[in-house]
């Protein structure tokens, strides 16, 4: 079987090739799928999407054209996929619900960590000879409150690493998890959560969630109030959320996604000139950490990630029934 990787990196060719074990042909190509680019997927039973690839209703009309019968998306999201569009071509679309939870709750105790007590500051300091702590001051994490939207599998593993730091974590979610309750956590209405000292979001990206984190919703959160972002760059407004650092309603920000980190994120710009004048105001703030979507980035996340999604395709082209229905949505 042919499948056609689009926004390939090094690494992906690296793991999917080692994990390869049905020895399919794969064809890495580094350019983001889109109108101009899908021809290249022309007889590839497959393609394999990430998180910045426009599968839009256009794409999946040449997708289906080129006889593409599967869309396998190595994330969790599905935002970028029009799913309609797909089930009426008759082309399934499958995705990885769960790889390593762990690893994105991980990396955003790191960012809070690291705006907190900032350490990024004082490697620098020490390279330079500085042994100065003027203006290193944190705080102790535990007796914090922390908010947590969206309680699936990595807002659930982030609640309970704030557990063990002594924090009060309260949550909101459509559903309250039985688990996350029985750990400690306490489900609170969204505006609630909104009061908490540090907000962390694990929520998807729908139509409900788009610019979730707005002026509106900032105005209920406590005055320097520390957010950090590990799902998805939409559900923040960025525009609103620089106003609110620079008024302080925000004493700190950290991101690990970003609304237009497709012309962004996953490639070398340091000759460049970057024209997002957003993000660039973003990168002044002293108070502001922004890593380029590497929370998923760990050797057991890009194995489970090459593995499930292998298996995905491998599964639905012999018409069997995925491992979990929940990596199928079309």
């Amino acid at each position: 079987m042919k499948i056609v990787f689009f926004s390939a990196q090094p690494y992906d060719k690296a793991f999917f090739t080692q994990f390869n074990q049905y020895q399919h042909e794969l064809i890495f190509i580094d350019i983001p799928l889109s109108e101009q680019t899908a021809d290249l997927a022309a007889g590839a039973t497959a393609v394999c999407v990430f998180v910045n690839d426009k599968v839009t209703a256009g794409v999946i009309q040449k997708l289906a054209a080129g006889k593409t019968q599967i869309i396998a998306l190595r994330c969790a999201g599905f935002n970028n996929v029009d799913i309609e569009a797909a089930k009426a071509a008759g082309i399934k679309v499958c995705r990885v619900p769960a790889y390593s939870p762990e690893a994105v709750a991980e990396h955003a105790v790191a960012m809070l960590l690291t705006l907190n007590r900032k350490t990024h500051k004082a490697y620098n300091r020490v390279r330079e000879q500085n042994f100065s702590l003027q203006g290193l001051l944190g705080y102790n994490l535990h007796g914090k409150t922390v908010g947590v939207i969206g309680t699936g599998n990595i807002g659930k593993a982030f609640c309970k690493i704030m557990l063990g730091f002594g924090c009060k974590v309260v949550a909101f979610d459509l559903i309250a998890n039985k688990e996350v309750e029985a750990d400690g956590v306490e489900y609170q209405p969204l505006l609630e959560v909104l009061k908490a000292d540090i907000i962390s979001l694990h929520c998807p990206l729908n139509e409900q969630t788009k610019h979730l984190i707005n002026k509106e919703t900032m105005a209920y959160m406590k005055p320097g109030v520390v957010l950090i972002n590990t799902s998805r760059g939409g559900l923040i407004n960025t525009r609103d959320a620089i106003k609110a650092l620079k008024s302080g309603q925000l004493s700190a920000l950290g991101i690990d996604v970003y609304e237009q980190e497709e012309k962004l994120f996953f490639r070398n710009l340091s000759e460049d000139i970057i024209q997002d004048d957003e993000i660039q105001r973003l990168m002044s703030f002293p108070n502001v950490l922004i890593t380029a979507h590497q929370a998923f980035f760990t050797q057991e996340a890009m194995e489970q990630i090459a593995t499930t999604t292998l298996n995905n395709i491998q599964l639905l082209s012999e018409n069997a029934k995925l491992d979990t229905q929940a990596a199928l949505l079309a």
